[in-house]
């Protein structure tokens, strides 16, 4: 795995990625900004 520098770019790209896991159930949001794996 490649480290990322912590650039505005990164994040976007890293908080649109967990938000389409959240999209597919994968994982859950459960505050803003807070991902979890979901509860069975």
């Amino acid at each position: 795995m490649v480290p990322l520098d912590i650039t505005p770019k990164n994040i976007e790209g890293t908080r649109h990625k967990l938000k389409r896991l959240v999209g597919r159930g994968i994982l859950a949001e459960t505050e803003p900004g807070l991902f979890t794996q979901p509860r069975p």
